[in-house]
């Protein structure tokens, strides 16, 4: 099982190079581009939220998410959180503990049409 965190992890790292940060979504979150996708991160508490759009940011269905999950470094922790996917665009996981400043999260899911999604956030 720790074989399998790590490789996700180390998979997020690598795909990350093709993901970038644009500012903060309109939720308030940290908003990344992933091949013309973009991902808005809001935590709250216990609930992450993942928030999809097209690259017009147009809301982006979450319908028929796959293996979806998030990967949760938080205070020297590592913590494997699955993802629902709730309509019309988000993945919404339940979190042990609220994130700390600094957690590292890295998201991996497959969209009903194939597209792999992965990005990469820090929580500030």
């Amino acid at each position: 099982m720790l074989s399998r965190i790590t490789a996700l992890v180390l998979l997020g790292l690598i795909s990350s190079a093709s993901a970038h940060e644009l500012a903060k979504g309109p939720n308030g979150g940290p908003l990344v581009d992933v091949a013309g996708h973009h991902i808005e991160m809001v935590a709250k508490g216990t609930e992450l939220v993942l928030i999809l759009t097209d690259a017009a940011d147009k809301p982006l269905s979450s319908a028929g998410t796959k293996a979806a999950r998030a990967i949760v470094q938080d205070a020297g922790k590592t913590a494997t959180v699955p993802l629902s996917a709730v309509e019309p665009n988000k993945l919404v996981g339940t979190l042990a503990q609220p994130l700390g400043a600094g957690a590292r999260i890295v998201i991996s899911a497959t969209l009903a049409d194939g597209h792999a999604l992965q990005a990469r956030f820090t929580n500030n």
